[in-house]
Parts: C-alpha cells; structure tokens; sequence
C-alpha cells in the first residue's frame, strides 16, 4: 500500500495531485493557495497510518478488519510505504538544479527528504516546557513546522519561547490553571461590545477611550535574520516593506530558527502588517459577566455603527475589568507564495598549501618551555587549523603542533640598520606589507606592556624581535612602522648592521604557535610535514620541509656594561649579568640567575685572534700582569674582549664585544 500527500496547503484534499508547472496533469489540491504547508504533509502521514494501526490511539474501529480466512489484518502496517523517499541526497537535491531540473517541483511535492527531521510547533513547545519542568500547559492548537531551532545558551522557559511567539505569532496565557497556547485571531469572542455594556467608572469618563497610533510611529519595513534551511546554514535576512508611508522606522528580529525562504519572507510579512493592523488601541471596562474574556481573545467593538475588531492585551481586576486591546486584521498572518530565492552552488575550495614560517626567538614568554621553538602560518581561505607534524626519517611522524589562527605575516619594504638597544628610537621608520592581517598603534606605556612585538628575520637567518608604537597605513595592506624598541628579549645578539628590504616580518601574537621539542631535538635536522589541519597527513595540500631549531630560547643572553679598572699592574674585568627569565622586575637589585650556575668565559682578542680564555665563576675576573706580558710582550693600556655566560645545556651563550 503506498500513500502520500504534497507540502501544499490543504494537500489532504486531493492527495493524489502532483504540482509540476511543466506537466499538463499539473494541478493544486482543491481550495489550496499553493504554499508550502510541510506540517499539513506530516499530519496526512500520521493520520493515514494511525487510522489503519490497530494498536494506535488514532485507529478507527472496522476500518482495518481481521481477514475470516487467514486471521491477518486486511492491511498490514509494515507493508504500508509513504511517498516517496528519493534516492538522490538532499540537499543536492533540489538544490542543484543544473543535474536535477525537477527540483524546482521539491517546495510543494510529495517528497519526505529534507522534511523527516523538521518539528511541528506544538511538539516543540511541549519539548521545550517539559524540559524546563513545566506540566501545566496545553499546546494542542499551535500549528505550523519548525525546521529547526537553536537553544545555544542558558535562559528561562519564556525567553526560549519569544522567538517562536514572533515568528509563529502566538500568545501565552493563563487559562484554567494551565498556560495556553493561541494564535492570535484564533480565539473569537461570541458577541459584540457595544459601549452600552461598559461600566461608567466615574462620572463623566468615557466608556471606551480609542487611539490610533500615528504613522510615523509605524515601521516601514520589518527585516528579520534566520539560519537558512540551505545544508551551510548560514545566516540570512528576509525584509517586508511598505511602499507608502511617511515613516523611516524598520523593526528588526533576530531568530534562532531554522528556515526556508518562504516561511521566512511570509514572518517577515505578517509582522510589518500586524504592526500596522494593530495601530488602533482600545481602553474600555466590563462587568464581572465578562469574566470569560481572557488575553488573546478577539471581540467585535462596535463605536457609533463602526464594527472593528480588537484583540485583548491586558486586563486588570478590581470589581469591574479594565480592558487593553488592539486592533487586529486575522488575514495579515495568512500565507503568501513568496518566490525562493535559488540556492548558491558552493564552488570547490581548491585548498593548496599554507605558508609556514619556522622562529628561532629567546624565550617570549616565561610560561614557554625555553627548548620550544615558534611557528606561523598563513593560508587563504583559512582552514580552521594548520597542523605541524616532525619526524627525523621520512616517516614515522608526530604532531608537534596546531596552530589554531592565521598568523600576521608580511614583507620589508626598506632597509632597516641596526639601531640602539635599551632605549626608544623615534628616528628610523619602517614600510611592511603585509599579506594577512592588521596591525594598531600603541603608546609607549603600552610598549612597556609588551605590545606590538614582530620579529623581522636577519640576514644571518636569527630574528631581531622589535616593538614599535605607530602604524600608519600607507597603501593597500602596507604599514608605516616608527617609534621602535630594539632587539628585545636578548635579540640584539641577532641585530644585523643592515635588514635589506623583502626580510620576512611576523607579528608576534596568540597565532604564533609553541613548537614543544626535547633536548635531543634542538638543533637537529627535522622533517616537518605541515598542512590543513582538516586533511590527513597524507594529503597533496601537506608539504614536507626541513628545518632545525637552534634551542635560542635556552641560549644566555650577553652580559652588559663591560668595564675595567687597573689594580697595580693587573687588569679587573666587569660586567652586569642578564638572564631569560624574571628579569623585568624593577625591585630587585640583581636579576635572577636562570642558568643551573653561574659561569663565564672572556676572550682576550687582538683583531680576530684569540689570545687567551678567561674563566669565571661571578661577574668579574683578573688579567693578570703576567698574561698579559705573555700575551702581548708588555702591559696592555687597553683591551678587546669578548664575554659569554656558559648554559649547563647549551654552552655559550651570546657573546658581548668591547674595548676597555
């Protein structure tokens, strides 16, 4: 047995009738106004199958007898097929129209796909209040089909109910004991009021006060944004307007709700025209014989022969009840054919490979581990993530990690010399173009703060890490970079006499992303394997490099201030020693040593020629009288040095060049 219905409305009159413009057995079922109705579809189903299914509540007594011959039902149930299930996937289909040209037929045929998963209102309601552990309600008369809807956060039981009260146009009421569920104009008073049945509160008032809202008061057009029933559910917007009023206003709604085009547009209708209807206000008072009157009601007002009918907002109880009311047209919440608008065919995303861009940076951030090394990347459109795999074979890899957000990376345009260390230099300016990104200006309060840092890559292949607190942007993507710190966090070691222009430049934010490594990796070529954190490692997108972290983060940084003083015929060296970490407190009288212990190496030098090494176990050491004799042939009236502070897991670390 097969049955089945169109999403048309009034479908149920005429089961049987296929909507196809193309067709000449095209026809609508009888009385239909041709729009989309998917609840009157799903309740044909139910009721067809329920009146045949003996055990259901909805079975009709004798309709599905027991046969005298074999004692089987005249229709079996699990034989009973629903028109139809169409092989072909949604939403490809109706959406793709250039394969399938029936699939402009889908919005009001017979197919169930796309439609299955959809909500009746009143089922979703009751849903929403059992939840909320709410008993005492009745929904049975809410009508309409709810795609879908989103609770994304937590709110109370009527927050979660406005949106559909809008969308659906319906109240909630006390009635009984029970909250109740009407649509507006559902819900008719039998007889009209007339201003002889209304009570005279005061001598004098008038028995009914009526207002009409001026027009200008009114929204000119009412714009909602729902998540299109598209299969990328992004966020759409359907607008009614009026094409004559005096009034600018637009009335705007967001809802969480899942819908099509022409659900959304007929909403988007109703409300302007609802707000326009109601624009009439009526103030009046019953006698307690009106008791049954409750909000949502719709009465007949009848003022000097001039009938209009008014829907109850409030009503206020003292003896006699006070009656708030508006006016209400009940076919401004009739649908409409609104014509769909085609659905965008997604093109194909041709992903290619990201930019990847390996830092060796000194230790940023005293939360890092100081054996990690830093990385960047770059791709367009953004696949959500880039993953980071190594391995010291080809093969075997591991991922070390996924960088979660597109880094800021760009490209000198000028040369950039070296500058001073220490001190603000607000003479040098600097053009970046950037290839993704933006970047701000800052104050010098917040360049202290540790905003603004990049690091742009050296000749050499280190990086210098900068600050810098203005950014003008100059042209399209290209910034105007001035006002710099220089070679911070112990990078001036990597300060070169001259960046020329195209260097590579990464502003250091949360894009950038730790490379965790153990000791035995640092320094050791690596094949890293990077690509689309969303494809597997062995995707064409994934390209493979080689590349080893130089460990900069656990290299000592230079000592400072080197001086000498003579004492007799010998020479005293000093020094001030730096550390990576805890050294930005200004309290304290000598940073905190962060090496296992303390120890130095000091390189007596004529031009490049090494002569002696100096060894000490504190920031200050003796070139005796004697070395120098043999090192020179007499007393030295001054020397080059070279000082380096020695790391337990790394060895020297940079050195500091001076003349004393």
């Amino acid at each position: 047995m097969e049955i089945g219905c169109p999403a048309v409305d009034k479908g149920a009159n005429q089961p049987n009738v296929f909507v196809d413009p193309k067709s000449f057995e095209n026809a609508l079922p009888y009385y239909s106004a041709g729009t989309r109705d998917d609840l009157m579809q799903a309740r044909f189903i139910k009721t067809f199958r329920d009146a045949f299914d003996w055990t259901s509540d909805g079975y009709i007594a004798g309709l599905n007898p027991v046969s005298i011959v074999n004692g089987q039902r005249m229709v079996n149930i699990d034989r009973m097929f629903v028109y139809c299930w169409d092989a072909r996937p949604y939403p490809a289909f109706p959406n793709e129209l250039t394969y399938w040209s029936d699939g402009l037929n889908w919005p009001l045929g017979h197919w169930l796909n796309g439609r299955l998963d959809s909500s009746d209102l009143a089922s979703l309601v009751r849903q929403i209040l059992t939840d909320y552990g709410f008993a005492k309600f009745n929904a049975a008369s809410l009508k309409g089909t709810v795609p879908g809807y989103v609770i994304d956060r937590v709110m109370a039981a009527r927050d979660a109910l406005q949106p559909l009260e809008l969308a659906y146009f319906f109240d909630s009421v006390e009635s009984g004991g029970s909250i109740a569920f009407r649509h507006r104009g559902e819900s008719p008073w039998p007889t009209p009021i007339t201003p002889n049945g209304c009570v005279e509160t005061r001598p004098g008032d008038a028995l009914v006060s009526l207002t009409r809202g001026q027009e200008t008061e009114l929204p000119a057009s009412a714009k909602i944004r729902f998540i299109s029933a598209e299969d990328t559910y992004a966020q759409a917007v359907a607008e009614a307007r009026r094409l004559t009023s005096a009034s600018g206003r637009v009335a705007q709604a967001d809802l969480p709700i899942v819908l099509d085009d022409g659900l959304a547009g007929n909403i988007a209708d109703s409300w302007l025209f609802e707000a326009w209807a109601a624009r009439e206000r009526a103030s009046l008072t019953l006698p307690p014989s009106a008791l049954a009157l409750e909000p949502g009601d719709v009465f007949s007002l009848d003022v000097g022969g001039l009938q209009r009918d008014m829907r109850v907002t409030e009503i206020s109880e003292h003896g006699a009840r006070d009656i708030e009311a508006r006016s209400i047209d009940r076919d401004v919440y009739g649908r409409t054919v609104v014509p769909a608008r085609p659905a965008a065919t997604p093109t194909a995303v041709q992903i290619g490979s990201p930019a990847i861009v390996f830092l060796d940076l000194p230790l940023i951030d005293e939360n890092a581990n100081p054996a990690s090394g830093f990385v960047a990347a770059l791709q367009k459109p953004w696949p959500g993530s880039v993953a980071i795999y190594a391995s010291a074979q080809a093969s075997g890899f591991d991922l070390k990690a996924l960088v979660s957000a597109a880094a800021t990376l760009g490209v000198t345009l000028d040369g950039f010399p070296a500058g001073a260390v220490g001190r603000f230099d607000r003479a040098t300016k600097l053009r970046v173009r950037l290839t993704q990104g933006l970047l701000s200006a800052t104050d010098d309060g917040g360049m202290l703060a540790g905003t603004n840092r990049a690091a742009i890559k050296t000749p050499s292949g280190g990086w210098e890490i900068i600050q810098f607190a203005n950014a003008t942007l100059v042209d399209v993507g290209t910034y105007e970079l001035s006002t710099f710190l220089r070679g911070q966090f112990g990078s001036d070691a990597a300060m070169a006499d001259l960046i020329p222009s195209g260097a590579t430049f990464v502003l250091l934010d949360s894009a950038v992303t730790e490379v965790a490594l153990d000791l035995g990796e640092i320094k050791r070529p690596l094949n890293w394997r990077c690509g689309p954190g969303n494809r597997d490692i062995g995707d064409a997108s994934f390209e493979t490099r080689e590349h080893a972290f130089q460990g900069t983060g656990l290299v000592p940084l230079a000592p400072a201030h080197v001086r000498a003083s003579r004492v007799g015929d010998d020479i005293a060296i000093r020094w001030t020693r730096r550390t990576r970490i805890g050294g930005d407190s200004w309290e304290v009288h000598e940073v905190p040593l962060g090496e296992d212990s303390e120890r130095y190496d000091v390189e007596v030098m004529d031009g490049a020629v090494v002569k002696r090494t100096l060894t000490a176990t504190q920031a200050e050491c003796v070139y005796s009288a004697a070395h120098q004799i043999s090192d020179f042939g007499s007393a030295q009236t001054s020397l080059s040095v070279r000082v380096y502070q020695i790391s337990a897991s790394v060895g020297r670390g940079s050195p500091r060049a001076a003349t004393v």
